[in-house]
């Protein structure tokens, strides 16, 4: 069965999320795939170009922020002819739900694409609460 071919538009911010920007880049909407298993919700985010170092997660309350730095690319003795696509950075924003463990999300990233596990929390466990008397 052959596959179908999906082409979708760039997708740029109008204006970046979190203030002012010191850089003077364009802003992608990277891409991102989540599935769930029965323990982990996975985010896989497409970052072509950007090294572990210029990987930025950080989380405040529910909000997970994820930006990407990408290294300009500067190629000796070579004019470029054509380009398909801008460099530029990377910006994407979820909100959690209640159900994950911040204390337990991990973090990898191979070829491009940024690996987020965010494991459930365990749900809360029936308990028996005393009566004090006063």
């Amino acid at each position: 069965m052959a596959q179908e071919l999906k082409t979708t538009e760039r997708q740029v911010p109008s204006k970046p999320d979190g203030g002012e920007r010191t850089r003077s880049r364009p802003v992608f909407i990277p891409r991102a795939d989540i599935y769930e298993t029965q323990d982990n919700v996975v985010l896989l985010v497409d970052m072509p170009g950007v090294a572990s170092d210029g990987v930025d997660i950080t989380l405040e309350k529910r909000t997970l922020a994820i930006r990407g730095y990408a290294a300009d690319q500067q190629h000796e003795n070579y004019r470029q002819v054509y380009a398909e696509y801008s460099a530029g950075d990377y910006e994407r924003v979820f909100t959690l739900s209640e159900d994950i463990d911040r204390d337990g999300i991990e973090a990898s990233q191979k070829n491009g694409v940024l690996r987020l596990v965010l494991p459930k929390a365990a749900p809360a466990k029936a308990r028996k609460i005393q009566l004090k008397m006063a």
